[in-house]
């Protein structure tokens, strides 16, 4: 496991350079593996040294890329795959560690094209990629989403600058309506804070 101080979501990918001697023990070993581990939310206290207090909803990350330098720390390229629930964490030597069970949607799968609250949430998501990054206008319209609503949600959270305590709430969510609820929340507050700091959309 790796306590990180920001979240992963399934589809994000996570740059990790990696210097702590307990961390690269763990790269090692999970190199000669399946190159998976795990992430949760570091909620209290510090990603370096241990002592910190961590969130029960992670997600499991396929290593892409692993890169060692001379002095033994590792640049990582990772990718976040699913939703996992920490059922037991065990001692940290020689590194974070822990039981986990995966976690997937509850429920019926939703029609992404013909439910109305899905359509108004891909709006929501493109006009937002568009006003928050500066060649958002260029990729709103290329980007193609998961035609799977529990992995478009992720992506969606991924891809738009939403704070952390957001993304927390949709990686805990186990419905793909549940998340659609929370990201059209969570739109409306950017895009409201968006428009109160550019004082050309003020009429």
């Amino acid at each position: 496991m790796f306590p990180l101080g920001s979240v992963l979501l399934p589809s994000m990918m996570l740059p990790l350079h990696v210097f702590e001697e307990r961390y690269r023990a763990m790269v090692a070993d999970v190199l000669e593996g399946d190159a998976t581990f795990g992430v949760t939310l570091i909620e209290r206290g510090s990603e370096v040294g241990g002592g910190d207090v961590r969130a029960v909803v992670g997600c499991t990350a396929q290593i892409l890329d692993a890169e060692q330098q001379d002095d033994g720390r590792w640049h990582l390229l990772a990718v976040g795959t699913e939703r996992i629930t920490v059922s037991e964490w065990l001692e940290d030597a020689p590194y974070p560690r822990a039981i986990v069970e995966k976690a997937p949607d509850r429920g019926p799968r939703p029609d992404l094209t013909a439910d109305t609250r899905w359509i108004e949430l891909d709006s929501a998501f493109r006009s937002l990629l568009v006003s928050s990054q500066p060649f958002g206008s260029a990729v709103a319209p290329e980007i193609e989403l998961s035609e799977d609503p529990t992995l478009a949600t992720f992506e969606m959270a991924a891809l738009v600058p939403i704070g952390p305590f957001d993304r927390y709430r949709i990686l805990g969510c186990d419905t793909a309506d549940g998340r659609r609820e929370l990201l059209l929340d969570a739109f409306e507050g950017l895009t409201a804070m968006l428009a109160a700091d550019d004082p050309g959309s003020m009429s």
